[in-house]
């Protein structure tokens, strides 16, 4: 096998299975890809030693015929899931040094299903970003390059700040830039407003948010409670059904999670869409959306036209309010959750004349300049004074948003078609700059199904004119992601696979 890294998720479960290449073969290959793609700074955390021993722990498993549905894969988990032992940081200067004691529920159950750790992804701090500028760590580059860049550029650029460097979205850049790099077969992300569907669609890959409640945020680093939800960032669609099968499930642990059957997602893989209707929300143009992404969306519409589904126009009217609501709910949680983080228990702990010093201290070095803002946002909005004026507004919207979707629903639409992001990735430092309204601005698109708690789809729709990945995003019915692997798999197999043209970074 000449490189085992340009394996799906699908193709190595089957090479694995079949004993064509070990778990052992396919585990070395994925370090030595690490190793070489350094650079890119989509790994925080490495873990070779216990990425061989899972692996030939796996091996020996397939030579008894036993396995479970993931047994021999590598992965790379993003670095707000709690692993036991090994470094769980958000990516923040606060978490210091943190390594827990107990694992996570999602990533326990891959561990169950036999997959092999590579180590931790790097991501926004505390999952609040779009771009993956604002990790402690620094910023993670895309491995697509700027238009008109040459390898030399794009080699010199890595080498210095990388700014110029395409951003590969956030707060799940870690992962977007892994996966599309073939760093790992696939991770897992998460997603608050937007953080899994942005970054694949930035990179060309696949990423699923489900449905608030189908996979257990337990052992999963806080930012906004209600909104967050974990998930997988692959290469293709099927890839995506097989990862959600093994993170999806009950969760007696987390008291938001929702005891319902998971099906076999892989079995919706191929499966007709004749007759399902498709909505087409009006309100999803919005003013400054170009030309090409139109022109994708009107692409989307004809493939699932084709494939028999039926389209329809349909309203949502509270879509635009749905941005400025959620930076008011999700802040306003964030502050609650990042309280915790005082240097008394646990990571980074900064000297003061007494404790409120020490405090004060703490938080002040520990948080970056986008987490100190957003909390200090939240802070505002559930101060006295001002709860009524903004907090409660704001949840009475995300009401009103909810029903939007389920008036939709109720008049027989199947799922909803709209773009993924309002343009293709931009560069490092384009955008995080004076303005952090510009950077909100991304998830124009996604923040309506986090409020909604709906399940949403990002898949490559094509390349922009400059030659970068574009997504589209399907939304989709509480606890339907079925529906959505069947037209994201129609959408993937008239667009064709996206695929990096080479891996410039290793030269």
């Amino acid at each position: 096998m000449s490189d085992p890294t340009r394996l799906t998720l699908a193709e190595a479960r089957d090479a694995v299975r079949s004993k064509s290449i070990s778990s052992l073969e396919l585990t070395q290959a994925h370090l030595d890809a690490v190793a070489k793609a350094r650079l890119l700074n989509a790994y925080v955390t490495e873990t070779p030693d216990r990425a061989l021993a899972m692996a030939k722990a796996s091996d020996e498993r397939i030579a008894k015929g036993e396995g479970g549905a993931l047994e021999g894969l590598p992965l790379g988990i993003k670095d707000l899931y709690a692993t036991e032992g090994v470094h769980t940081q958000a990516c923040s200067h606060i978490l210091d040094g943190f390594k827990p004691k107990y694992e996570s529920t999602v990533s326990s159950q891959l561990w169950r299903d036999g997959a092999v750790l590579l180590g931790k992804l790097n991501m926004d701090e505390f999952a609040m970003g779009s771009s993956n500028e604002t990790s402690f760590y620094g910023p993670v580059a895309s491995p697509w390059l700027p238009p008109n860049w040459t390898k030399e550029q794009g080699l010199a650029a890595l080498g210095g700040n990388r700014q110029g460097l395409l951003v590969p979205g956030g707060s799940s850049g870690g992962s977007a830039s892994a996966v599309a790099a073939h760093l790992c077969l696939a991770a897992t992300a998460t997603d608050t407003g937007g953080s899994i569907r942005q970054p694949a669609a930035f990179t060309g890959t696949v990423g699923i948010k489900p449905t608030y409640g189908r996979c257990s945020r337990w052992g999963l680093v806080a930012f906004a409670s209600s909104l967050d939800q974990a998930g997988p960032i692959t290469r293709t669609v099927r890839d995506c059904a097989i990862m959600m099968r093994s993170m999806a499930g009950f969760d007696p642990k987390d008291t938001t999670s929702v005891d319902t059957p998971v099906p076999d997602y892989e079995q919706a893989i191929g499966a007709s869409v004749r007759g399902m209707k498709i909505g087409i929300p009006r309100e999803y143009r919005v003013d400054g959306m170009s030309d090409e992404i139109e022109a994708l969306w009107q692409k989307g519409i004809d493939w699932l036209r084709d494939a028999g589904a039926e389209i329809v126009d349909i309203s949502l009217p509270h879509t635009k309010t749905a941005l400025p609501a959620y930076y008011i709910v999700a802040p306003a949680e964030a502050s609650s959750n990042l309280a915790r983080y005082d240097g008394v228990r646990y990571g980074l702990r900064e000297q003061g004349r007494d404790i409120v010093d020490m405090y004060e201290k703490t938080r002040a070095k520990g948080f970056g300049k986008e987490v100190r803002r957003r909390i200090m946002i939240g802070t505002y909005v559930l101060s006295a004074g001002y709860y009524d004026a903004y907090y409660v507004r704001a949840q009475k919207i995300r009401t009103l948003i909810k029903r939007d979707f389920e008036i939709a629903y109720a008049d027989g639409v199947d799922a909803i078609l709209t773009p993924a992001t309002p343009s293709a990735a931009f560069g490092i430092g384009e955008k995080a700059g004076a303005d952090p309204i510009e950077m909100y601005l991304n998830d124009i698109f996604t923040v309506t199904v986090n409020m909604a708690g709906l399940p949403g789809i990002a898949v490559p729709g094509g390349l922009s004119s400059e030659g970068l990945p574009l997504g589209l995003q399907l939304i989709g019915k509480p606890f339907d992601e079925s529906t959505l692997f069947s037209l994201a798999e129609v959408i993937e197999r008239a667009a064709g696979r996206i695929t990096l043209p080479n891996a410039w970074w290793a030269d």
